[in-house]
């Protein structure tokens, strides 16, 4: 079965593939060609994952923004959600 594209994956789906990938790498037991797989795999998962972060972060900007009846402060840059 071919794997799923990062970018049709949910946000947990790709974070557990993630961490698959990154424990076997962390063994050092893989042959250089598929940890080099594994790791430009990693990267698609991580762009994906912060791609669907981001897209969480503005829809909550916008629904507080427009929700007058509960004033919270600003998100900035480096806020945590």
């Amino acid at each position: 079965m071919a794997a799923k594209k990062p970018e049709n994956m949910s946000f947990e789906e790709s974070l557990s593939e993630l961490e698959q990938l990154v424990k076997e790498l962390e063994q050092g037991e893989l042959p250089l060609e598929q940890a080099m797989k594994h790791f430009e795999r990693g990267i698609a998962l991580a762009n994906a994952g912060q791609q669907k972060l981001s897209n969480a972060e503005q829809q909550i900007k916008i629904l507080r923004e427009n929700t007058p009846e509960a004033p919270l402060d600003q998100l900035s840059q480096g806020d945590v959600l």
